[in-house]
């Protein structure tokens, strides 16, 4: 059955919205602390430009790519089922099989390619939620601006073509009729993975902090949607770059809020710590507070001492 490029292009950008809007907060455990690193925010570029420069001079990459996504995708997807998405539950876990059964025995129907594409936007999900625990927030937020800048570059470069077709066209075991996890093709439009690996680790970003993830996810749409339109002229496009917009776009507006309070002064409560005490019944921290206010992080990345493999990220038309 075939379908159009603008519903095609739409489901496709509801489920990138979607992995912004699924990550649950990542866990705050102190041998997950110990992990802390800056340098895990190089994983976002490392994973784009050193997936398509193996590609390109190392012929078997992206055969082994392929397995590595047909292992790990679907159980990366049943840890965002059972633990790391919003509403998850460890029974739900197990809804990784008839979705990967689908992927597999109908993978030439809108089902099949539906199946595969919630997959990986679930594995997605988890790859975001595990790298925002590891990763300073500040830090990570540059590294998914580094990502698509990278992916901006490599597009206009025209570097990104062939290696990502070579990527689209393997397959792990050739005539096995397995399904390639390696990219989402969802009627006429074909997204890379690292399209919604990127839209996983904002989503985990933003619960790190404990900020809102559906109204950016519905900027991240919208964003999405009038960038698209550029498919219009064009057969390519990064589509890293409305997620980063979409970063870059919400941590103004934190930032002006955040100014707007500063000139309005600090409330009677913060100035008294009887009275906070007498509110909140324990410090803000004790109460369970946010692990970093939006002020902070902004302030700190810069200062703070930090995503999995994903391939190659592109969204074309056919």
């Amino acid at each position: 059955m075939a379908l159009g490029f603008i519903p095609s292009d739409a489901a496709v950008l509801i489920v990138q919205a979607g992995a912004v809007a699924a990550p649950r907060r990542p866990p705050r455990l102190p041998w997950i602390e110990r992990l802390s690193n800056p340098a895990w925010a190089l994983i976002p570029i490392g994973s784009i430009v050193g997936v398509i420069f193996a590609i390109r001079y190392v012929s078997a990459t992206a055969t082994g790519l392929t397995w590595l996504a047909l292992v790990a995708v679907p159980l990366l997807a049943a840890v965002a089922l059972g633990w790391a998405g919003h509403g998850a539950r460890p029974w739900l876990a197990l809804l990784f099989v008839p979705l990967f059964v689908l992927a597999w025995v109908d993978r030439t129907s809108l089902v099949g390619e539906g199946a595969g594409t919630l997959l990986c936007a679930l594995s997605c999900v988890t790859l975001g939620w595990l790298l925002a625990a590891v990763t300073p927030p500040g830090w990570l937020k540059l590294g998914i601006l580094a990502m698509a800048a990278a992916d901006t570059w490599l597009v206009l470069s025209d570097l990104l073509q062939t290696p990502n077709n070579q990527l689209i066209a393997a397959a792990p075991a050739p005539g096995s009729g397995l399904p390639q996890l390696q990219s989402e093709l969802f009627g006429d439009i074909s997204l890379g993975y690292g399209d919604l690996f990127v839209a996983g680790v904002l989503g985990a970003v933003l619960a790190r902090e404990g900020r809102p993830q559906l109204p950016m996810a519905l900027l991240t749409l919208v964003l999405a949607g009038l960038f698209d339109l550029l498919f219009f002229v064009l057969s390519e496009l990064p589509a890293t770059v409305p997620v980063a917009v979409a970063l870059i776009a919400g941590e103004a507006w934190v930032w002006r809020r955040a100014r707007a309070a500063r000139r309005r002064g600090p409330p009677a409560s913060a100035t008294d710590p009887a009275a906070a005490q007498a509110q909140w019944g324990s410090s803000p921290v004790a109460a369970g507070g946010r692990d970093s206010s939006a002020s902070d992080v902004i302030v700190s990345a810069p200062r703070a001492a930090s995503s999995s493999t994903s391939v190659a990220s592109s969204a074309e038309r056919e």
